[in-house]
């Protein structure tokens, strides 16, 4: 016994360390790892479902097969990635005024009540068949030029490294290639016939299935795949099937956000055409010799102003200024300076002005009384908001972004898109710990985090680690909410909240392992920091390629690689500059 209490302060370390640290607050003491104060689950899992075949969903179910689950893995697109499956193929156009949220991404198609399963209908119209596919599919929001922003030893999966020489700069389509080759080695590609992945298949629906006396003891889920048939029809079939827990691993990018601004819905309507979200940027050709008002200047809107300057005949960035809660999250001003120096930074929108005759002779009114003409396109890179359609009963935007559920009422997910409630650790939902949900975070490496928290669920549902009470999860929960607050940085973590979370994961996966049995995880190799500074000060932070801009209405913000040669500042900088290379705000 006394062994096996040394063991576990050496493990647990990790866990103490980074307790003041961490953007969540877990239980100091061991009680997590105790089964005797633990969560405990309802119902035996053996059957998983994983929606999403990116690098979340992959991993997911790498971890949970490892333990024996029966794990099926369910895909929309064609093959495997998630975002880096790169088409020129575009996504439909994004709605003007943005949708419900509860349909933002997709509205559910369903099959007449009372069909038997499986239920099949084909679509004759082959002029819509295309139209059918996109907005089944829903082509990726990756442009042909895009690189990742972070280097090639980071953004890789520990089991699958890079080959040896591997440039660090990543362009999409190898990152691609290298999530359908993991995809392979898992026998999980679109062409190793494997019974237990389905592609083409979208989740429609995910509810409660319960027992004869009414009492759930698992989920199910109603699933649609579209096929094109050989004479260039769609044929959709439905599907039920039951299991005892699901892993939502669907990302982040999915329903496109555009801010209500006065008149652009008259735009919309009447210049439709030329009114586009991010997500369909492909090419810089298609904007040669236009005028474009690029709206947002984030991670999508400063590469594409970088990489469209070359053709448009005039870039104008619109920003407002920087409302982040913490100064780890990276400002606007550091994404400004990377454009290039003959974009116009102008302020924020503050309405369209009533259509003319052609968009050129229509009016962009600023928030400074400016008011522009001549421009041909408006191109908003403006992010995304978080959404499942599939899950309408935990949708519930009545409560706006900060309105609360009364207790005892159904504890929403999904309210007004900003962000996502109800998880303990954004992992596992709390009033039901069968429900959990990968990568939801931003600000954070997803090939690493999904190790660890695939993990964590793996061993969670396996019954070789604990969670908290619901009464205790539900604590910590709203002492986070009181401290962070909601909106859309609540599930920011950062390069030092990352290293936090991953070194509480790690000792508390790796103490229930002494405990209960099962796998333990190894850290992060210490020069990771080391790779995110070179790399961040190569791409980043030479002054050459700063631009010294002050946000329109905002005071200067000075970018933190301005003073690296500050030895006393010097780690500071360092930690806040490589956030930017975890910016994955898009």
């Amino acid at each position: 016994m006394r062994t096996w209490y040394y063991k576990f302060l050496l493990v647990v370390a990790p866990l103490v360390a980074s307790a003041s640290q961490t953007p969540f607050r877990y239980p100091e003491e061991d009680d997590i790892f105790s089964s005797g104060t633990a969560h405990k689950l309802e119902w035996p899992v053996k059957r998983v479902a994983v929606i999403g075949a990116g690098v979340g969903g992959l991993i997911a179910h790498r971890e949970l097969a490892k333990d024996g689950f029966d794990v099926h893995v369910f895909e929309r697109d064609t093959q495997p990635g998630g975002n880096w499956h790169y088409t020129d193929e575009v996504p439909l156009d994004a709605p003007v005024p943005n949708a419900n949220i509860a349909v933002a991404d997709f509205a559910p198609s369903l099959p007449p009540n009372g069909v038997k399963f499986p239920y099949e209908e084909e679509y004759r119209n082959k002029t819509q068949a295309g139209f059918y596919q996109r907005a089944h599919r829903a082509p990726k929001p990756i442009w042909y030029g895009l690189t990742s922003n972070a280097p090639a030893p980071i953004q890789q999966v520990r089991e699958f490294p890079w080959p040896v020489g591997t440039e660090w700069a990543l362009p999409n389509a190898k990152v691609g290639r290298y999530l359908r080759a993991f995809a392979s080695w898992h026998g999980l590609n679109n062409n190793d016939n494997n019974p237990n992945i389905s592609y083409n298949t979208r989740i429609e629906l995910i509810e409660k299935h319960l027992d004869s006396n009414g009492k759930q003891n698992g989920w199910t889920l109603t699933t649609k795949e579209l096929v094109r048939t050989s004479d260039g029809t769609n044929r959709a079939t439905w599907n039920k099937e039951r299991f005892d827990a699901v892993v939502i691993a669907t990302g982040r990018y999915n329903a496109p956000n555009i801010p209500s601004i006065d008149g652009l819905q008259e735009w919309a309507k009447r210049f439709p055409e030329e009114i586009s979200h991010s997500r369909q940027y492909r090419r810089p050709e298609e904007y040669a010799g236009k005028t474009i008002v690029i709206v947002g200047a984030a991670t999508s809107g400063g590469e594409i102003s970088r990489e469209v300057n070359s053709r448009a005949a005039k870039i104008y960035q619109s920003v407002r200024r920087s409302k982040n809660p913490d100064r780890q999250v990276p400002s606007i001003a550091d994404y400004i300076r990377r454009l290039p120096t003959n974009v116009s930074v102008i302020p924020e929108i503050k309405r369209f002005h009533s259509p003319g005759s052609s968009i050129q002779d229509s009016g962009i009114e600023l928030a400074n009384g400016t008011i522009l003409y001549g421009v041909d396109h408006v191109l908003f890179a403006t992010g995304y908001r978080y959404t499942y359609p599939f899950l309408p009963d935990y949708h519930n935007p009545t409560l706006g972004r900060t309105g609360e559920a009364p207790a005892g009422a159904p504890q929403p997910i999904i309210t007004d898109g900003s962000h996502v409630r109800s998880l303990y650790l954004d992992l596992f939902y709390i009033d039901n710990p069968t429900l959990a949900f990968i990568n939801v975070n931003f600000g954070m490496q997803s090939f690493t985090y999904a190790e660890f928290s695939s993990l964590a669920v793996s061993k969670v549902w396996s019954g070789k680690a604990h969670l908290p009470t619901r009464e205790e999860s539900w604590k910590l929960y709203h002492e986070r909410v009181k401290k962070v607050g909601y909106g859309r940085h609540f599930q920011f973590l950062g390069a030092e909240g990352t290293k936090s979370a991953l070194r509480f994961f790690q000792g508390w996966l790796n103490a229930a392992a002494i405990k209960y049995g099962g796998r333990q995880i190894d850290g992060l190799p210490s020069q990771n920091s080391q790779i995110n500074s070179v790399w961040t000060r190569a791409r980043f932070g030479d002054p050459s390629l700063l631009r010294n801009v002050t946000v329109p209405g905002a005071d200067p913000e000075p970018l933190s690689a301005d003073v690296f040669a500050d030895e006393k500042e010097r780690e500071v900088n360092e930690a806040y500059v490589e956030n930017i290379v975890y910016a994955d705000d898009w």
